[in-house]
C-alpha cells in the first residue's frame, strides 16, 4: 500500500485525503439567522452526522477559514437554533450557489426562487422545496483546537426538535424514509457528488 505520514501533509493534501476517503457524506444545508441585521444565512456542510438517539442529536463540524468563523457559526452561537435541509436533486443548483462567499449582511437566498416558510418551534425560516428538513436547537459547543491552541473548527452537537418529509418519500404505515426515492445528493471530493445506486440488506447478527 502506498504509505503518507500526515504530519509531513499540506492542509490542502490532508482535505483531499480525507474528503476522497471517507464518503459519501450527508449534506447538511442549514439555515441560520443573524440577530443585528435579521438577515437568513444558508451554507451546505458534509462534515455532519447523526450523534444520538435517545435525544435526538447531530453533528455539524464547520472548518475556519484562517481561524475566522463562519457566519453559520456565528449564528448558531448568537441565536442557538436552525433548520437542517436534506438535499436531493431537486435542489442542487440552488444549495450550490448557497455555498459563495458572501459578506454578513447579504442573503444566499435572496436571489434564489426558493420558498421560506415559517417554523414550528424555531425563529428561523425553513426551505419548503426540501424533501427533508430538522428544526434544531444547540446542544453543546465544542472549539476545535490544533496544537497551538489555535481554534480551527467550530463542532456542533445539535438536538432535532421537529422532522419534516415530503410525503413522496415517506411511508406513513412503516414510518419508513425510501432512500431511492429520497434519492439524496451525497458530497465526494472536489465538485463531485453522488447518488444512491442500489441497496443492499444483510442482517446483523445477535
Amino acid at each position: 500500500m502506498l504509505f503518507y505520514s500526515a504530519k509531513e501533509l499540506t492542509t490542502k493534501q490532508n482535505y483531499k485525503f480525507l474528503t476522497g476517503s471517507i464518503i459519501p457524506r450527508p449534506i447538511a444545508w442549514i439555515t441560520t439567522i443573524n440577530q443585528e441585521t435579521n438577515v437568513v444565512n444558508a451554507a451546505p456542510f458534509s462534515y455532519f452526522n447523526v450523534v444520538a438517539k435517545e435525544l435526538p442529536l447531530v453533528s455539524l463540524s464547520i472548518n475556519r477559514n484562517e481561524q475566522q468563523m463562519k457566519d453559520t457559526t456565528h449564528n448558531l452561537l448568537q441565536q442557538k437554533e436552525g433548520v437542517i435541509h436534506l438535499v436531493n436533486d431537486s435542489i442542487l443548483a440552488e444549495m450550490n450557489q448557497s455555498a459563495a462567499s458572501l459578506p454578513p449582511e447579504e442573503s444566499e437566498l435572496a436571489h434564489s426562487n426558493l420558498t421560506m416558510i415559517n417554523s414550528q418551534e424555531v425563529a428561523v425560516p425553513a426551505i419548503q422545496e426540501a424533501p427533508i428538513r430538522f428544526e434544531v436547537r444547540l446542544h453543546q459547543y465544542v472549539p476545535v483546537k490544533d496544537n497551538a491552541e489555535n481554534i480551527i473548527s467550530d463542532l456542533f452537537i445539535l438536538e432535532v426538535l421537529n422532522y419534516y418529509f415530503k410525503e413522496e418519500i415517506f411511508d406513513q404505515a412503516q414510518e419508513y424514509i425510501d432512500p431511492l426515492k429520497f434519492d439524496p445528493l451525497a458530497r465526494l471530493a472536489g465538485n463531485t457528488y453522488g447518488h444512491i445506486a442500489r441497496t443492499l440488506d444483510k442482517k446483523r447478527p445477535k
